[in-house]
């Protein structure tokens, strides 16, 4: 099957910084401040915004790698935006170039790598190693 994703596609999505997704929730870090792990989660959800859409019914995708760099401190009460960009497809490999911004400017960094999957085998293979 073809997967000819349409490069430079883009998605973008937000999240208001909370309590619940702050450094001392995740563990992460003891500042009230929107933590790492929310950052690299709305930047793959950005990803997926980007491209799943564009795949046929039955397939989506997943992240394989994710390099990012978390360079602003948010506090509780701002919002966090982040913008993912297709950058290259290698088959059902998918390269994206993705930022992230406050009200107060760049808080973030990265690039992350998708693979296309058909989802009913995926899964299926997944939920087998509980049979082990």
């Amino acid at each position: 099957m073809d997967f000819t994703l349409t490069l430079q596609s883009s998605a973008e999505t937000t999240e208001k910084v909370t309590d619940a997704n702050t450094a001392i929730q995740f563990a992460s870090g003891t500042a009230p401040v929107y933590a790492t792990p929310a950052l690299v989660g709305l930047m793959e959800h950005a990803a997926v915004l980007a491209c799943d859409s564009q795949l046929p019914e039955g397939y989506g995708t997943v992240g394989i790698s994710m390099n990012v760099k978390h360079v602003s401190a948010t506090p509780v009460g701002m919002t966090v935006r982040a913008k993912a960009v297709l950058t290259e497809q290698d088959r059902r490999k998918l390269a994206f170039s993705i930022q992230a911004w406050d009200e107060a400017g760049l808080v973030g960094e990265a690039t992350h790598e998708r693979f296309i999957i058909e989802s009913k085998p995926f899964v299926e293979k997944a939920q087998s190693k509980l049979a082990k």
